[in-house]
């Protein structure tokens, strides 16, 4: 059996058992209502907190083919939100859109490279108890794909950290730099701030702390703990000279230059 077919088995039997439940009457949405409209309701109900209507509604729409209403449901199984965390539910629906693929300039676009990052992420760190082991090279696989073809700045530095530390094939460090520079031309701070530290440590000082400082005020809370480390550690290092150059170049470096 494939993984396609298994996948979608998977999910098939897993929503047939799922409790039924009634929407609210007057929503005016319905189990035989359009995906969209299903796909709408769970939203604006996971986003005022009724969890329990937003998967009732993702599940629905899922069995109509809804493909961002699977990624919605696979994200609440991987987070625990409005069902018990369940990692590998979440792997198995994130398999499913993998598998399906994406016509070029789909709506359903986004969905399939955020599919493709969280299998990376599974594979890169496996799921205990499951099935889904430690695939270094399948993890890199993914996210060169992600990053690649569909220019996702997340999978571009998650390819560039794997670069770095030999992760999955060799130890490459012109091509993780490649991918960083791509990443924080994107707006992504974790690989701005990780492009300055390489930098940094082949000889570029004031450069290398000016990207990592200036990554500080893009960073987003749960990076900005690493990123400061970075940065304070450099600063530590560098000379006077080169902490005042490295101030001067923020404002140049913040503008994302070529």
């Amino acid at each position: 059996m494939s993984a396609a077919v298994f996948c979608s088995l998977a999910l098939g039997v897993f929503m047939s058992a799922a409790p039924v439940r009634a929407f609210d009457i007057k929503s005016g949405v319905s189990k035989e209502s359009g995906p969209f409209d299903l796909f709408k309701f769970g939203f604006n109900a996971q986003k005022s907190g009724k969890t329990e209507d937003a998967v009732e509604a993702y599940r629905y729409a899922a069995e109509k083919g809804h493909t961002g209403s699977r990624w919605a449901l696979a994200n609440m199984y991987a987070d625990g939100d409005g069902v018990v965390k369940n990692d590998y539910e979440a792997f198995k629906i994130y398999s499913e859109i993998a598998n399906q693929g994406v016509e070029p300039g789909s709506e359903d676009t986004v969905y399939f490279v955020n599919a493709l990052t969280s299998l990376a992420n599974y594979y890169r760190d496996g799921i205990p108890g499951s099935p889904v082991g430690v695939d270094l090279s399948q993890a890199r696989q993914l996210y060169f794909q992600a990053a690649s073809t569909f220019g996702f700045a997340d999978a571009q530095f998650e390819l560039a950290k794997m670069l770095l530390a030999g992760e999955g094939g060799k130890k490459n460090v012109l091509q993780a730099k490649k991918w960083l520079n791509l990443a924080r031309k994107n707006g992504h701070a974790g690989a701005m701030a990780l492009f300055g530290n390489v930098i940094f440590q082949e000889g570029q000082s004031a450069r290398g702390l000016a990207f990592m400082t200036a990554a500080l005020d893009k960073c987003a809370p749960k990076d900005c703990t690493w990123i400061q480390d970075l940065q304070e550690r450099a600063f530590s290092l560098a000379d006077e000279k080169e902490r005042r150059t490295a101030v001067a170049l923020v404002p140049q470096v913040q503008q994302q230059p070529e």
